[in-house]
């Protein structure tokens, strides 16, 4: 027979587990759902513990980190608000040879060991999806690896518009060739926009399944309105006429069932607005997901 205490232990996981809503918390979302960006154009200017009770009210899993300033305030925040962190971003700029990348990383590793937490790697400052190099890209990731090796810190690739990792398939290659070392993927809906016309989805998901660990959506506006200059490619996630539905359709059919953020960037006014009406969204998607 279970006594008080192993049940109450139990509820407490279960609620954990859940969205982090607490008591009052929906179903659970088919993907685990967090922030990023939330903060860089918040009118509030909120700080870190702030962002993080304010996310924990909303129902978010949790958030990402942008660059490795205030690391350590951003872990503890989240702890208090029994939030995950799931990423922490890092720039890697090819035109700088001799320090590529904040030689911070060295000391933030041991921080972020133990979290399951992910190293997104944004190459920039280089003509876009030049091949010739990949090399010099490989030689800084083989470094980065080498300083995550013996922790549980995943390397993951983040394709960002007119940046020299550019596209999916840049990050599926440069992958490829990293192997037996793991480096990992994203795909990040709004960069996709800007760069592809949407035809090609589900070949594109299938390449890319071996090598995916997290995705990044938002509410935008189709391809072809994006590159018309008419549309935007980053909106709450209520607004916008790119199908949502169906590309989370087509997620859920390619058999991925990694991480899910919530990309917030650029977005102005007051963020607790617009990520309270994202996440109204999330959990209709969701249960529309759940229902087929």
């Amino acid at each position: 027979m279970l006594t008080k205490s192993v049940c109450r232990a139990i509820l407490g996981g279960i609620v954990l587990l859940g969205t982090g809503a607490g008591p009052a918390a929906e179903k659970p979302a088919p993907f685990p759902f967090f922030a990023l960006c939330m903060d860089t154009h918040d009118s509030r200017k909120r700080n870190l513990a702030e962002q993080a009770g304010m996310l924990r009210e909303l129902g978010y899993d949790g958030m990402g980190h942008l660059w490795l300033d205030d690391v350590a305030e951003r872990l503890r925040t989240a702890d208090g608000a029994g939030l995950r962190v799931f990423q922490v971003y890092l720039n890697v700029l090819l035109d700088s040879p001799d320090q590529p990348y904040d030689r911070r990383l060295k000391e933030v590793i041991p921080l972020l060991n133990g979290r399951h937490i992910q190293l997104a790697i944004l190459f920039k400052n280089a003509r876009p999806s030049d091949e010739s190099l990949d090399p010099v890209a490989m030689r800084i990731l083989h470094e980065i690896a080498g300083l995550t090796r013996s922790t549980d810190i995943q390397i993951v690739l983040y394709p960002h518009a007119h940046f020299w990792l550019e596209r999916v398939e840049d990050a599926i290659r440069l992958a490829r060739k990293m192997q037996p070392v793991d480096v990992r993927t994203m795909f990040n809906l709004c960069h996709w926009l800007a760069v592809d016309d949407e035809k090609d989805l589900a070949p594109l998901l299938t390449a890319a399944k071996p090598y995916l660990a997290a995705i990044t959506i938002n509410g935008a506006d189709t391809a072809a309105e994006i590159h018309a200059k008419t549309g935007k490619w980053i909106r709450p996630l209520d607004s916008g006429s790119f199908d949502l539905g169906g590309f989370l359709r087509a997620l859920k059919e390619s058999g991925y069932s990694g991480p899910i953020g919530l990309q917030c960037y650029g977005i102005t006014g007051d963020a607790r607005e617009h990520l309270a009406r994202s996440m109204a969204a999330w959990r209709k998607l969701s249960a529309a997901l759940d229902a087929r």
